[in-house]
């Protein structure tokens, strides 16, 4: 594959905040391995960790190597970059199951099985750190590495006077060692001669860089992105629901498709270039596409619409616009019936519900019934027979009359049923 010009690249995408002198230029010389490493202390990524996965999936598109390091050894010792607080440290099976969850999700943005040259490899600095003696290491890396470097770091620096944190102890001091030894180890194994990673990373990427040189009379090089921060100031990658997972059981494809479609105007221009494989012509047509008639959101659906099909599929992005229509353009009962019931249930958020037994519904539940007595809905079997003659209510999006009995035909999921009043008064009817 002929190279591209990797650096070049992130600038036009507004990716990089510090590069190493040199860097481009080696980059260009031949095809290189780099590498990111990946907290493995959940079974599921996260939308936070889109900006390095991005990274290496450019770096693959450009000819170059990706190398992806679960963090095994240094998930059992917690990173003090940009925290406050030491993280709860996991056994090794929890590790693992997770290392292979993280896989999966980098293969859809990753090439791991062409058996090109630039085939991306995943590996573990558990596996080369597990056998490593506590002696063994400060003999051999540590005593390369001076104190007054360490204390040097912002990271550490930042903990120790920080106020209202309780310090920091010696396991999450030696990080840096830790991960500048994971460097050290693919520089020698894996010929792997640059580390990237969010601007957080810097001091310890350049602590590998040190022992590189050091220990094996070579050069490593850094890279670092800026940490992704929306306009309004709140963090990228949360909701009012915590983080934005890759993992569909966690976040639907339905509320990850959201999350991108209500991005503000500044955010979607920013985040089309830094989230999306469109190449430059495309996305400086979208955005001035958008800046013609913002109302129409035409950055925020294809932003939505490219992430979304990355991460989950065509299938599920499709399920997601349909899903979205249900709730603010014409659906059918059909529609709501293809509803999964945690797509249906994130959907309707926050909407009321009242259970019902399964019983009354096998018998019919009458419509009054259904809207005042048994559900609170309508204040009274006036109100309600009111609305039915105004025929302002419907039952899973289909207008009904007064004389109309909910039966088991209507349970969607076997166990749900939709009522509404107007346009925008919902109510959910849990069978149970």
């Amino acid at each position: 594959m002929k190279l591209k010009n990797f650096v070049e690249e992130l600038q036009w995408r507004g990716m990089i905040h510090d590069v190493m002198p040199e860097t481009e230029e080696h980059l260009m010389e031949q095809m290189r391995a780099a590498y990111i490493g990946f907290d493995p202390t959940a079974d599921s990524l996260h939308i936070g960790n889109l900006v390095p996965i991005m990274l290496l999936a450019f770096y693959q598109r450009c000819g170059h190597k990706p190398v992806a390091l679960v963090g095994g050894a240094t998930g059992m010792i917690g990173d003090p970059s940009g925290k406050s607080s030491e993280r709860n440290l996991l056994d090794e099976k929890t590790l693992r199951h997770n290392q292979e969850c993280v896989r999966k999700q980098l293969s859809q943005f990753l090439d791991f099985t062409s058996g090109e040259a630039n085939e991306a490899v995943m590996v573990n600095n558990y596996d080369w750190m597990k056998e490593f003696s506590f002696l063994d290491f400060i003999r051999d890396v540590g005593k390369h590495i001076t104190i007054n470097y360490m204390m040097a770091k912002d990271s550490v620096k930042n903990r120790i006077t920080g106020e209202g944190t309780e310090g920091m102890s010696f396991t999450e001091f030696t990080y840096q060692l830790v991960q500048g030894y994971d460097f050290l180890h693919l520089y020698r194994d894996h010929d792997c001669t640059l580390q990237m990673g969010g601007s957080d990373q810097w001091g310890n990427i350049t602590t590998g860089t040190e022992l590189i040189r050091r220990i094996a009379g070579g050069k490593g090089y850094a890279l670092t992105c800026p940490l992704i921060t929306k306009s309004d100031g709140s963090k990228f990658g949360k909701s009012e629901g915590g983080n934005v997972w890759l993992d569909a059981n966690r976040t639907s494809p339905y509320k990850f498709y959201q999350y991108w479609l209500n991005t503000s105007d500044e955010d979607a221009e920013k985040y089309i270039k830094i989230f999306t494989f469109l190449d430059k012509t495309t996305i400086d047509r979208l955005v001035a596409e958008h800046r013609e008639a913002p109302h129409m959101r035409l950055l925020q659906r294809r932003l939505a619409q490219e992430v979304t099909t990355t991460v989950h599929d065509e299938k599920e992005l499709e399920k997601a616009v349909e899903a979205s229509a249900i709730l603010f353009g014409r659906s059918t009962s059909e529609d709501l019936k293809g509803l999964d019931e945690k797509t249906f249930l994130d959907v309707f958020e926050g909407v009321p519900q009242a259970e019902i037994s399964v019983l009354e519904i096998e018998n019919g539940l009458n419509i009054i019934g259904a809207l005042a007595e048994k559900t609170q809905f309508l204040k009274s079997n006036g109100e309600a027979r009111r609305a039915l003659k105004e025929n302002s209510i419907s039952v899973n999006k289909e207008k009904v009359t007064e004389g109309y009995s909910i039966s088991l035909k209507d349970l969607i999921n076997d166990q749900f049923v939709l009522l509404q009043r107007g346009k925008k008064n919902y109510f959910i009817i849990k069978v149970v």
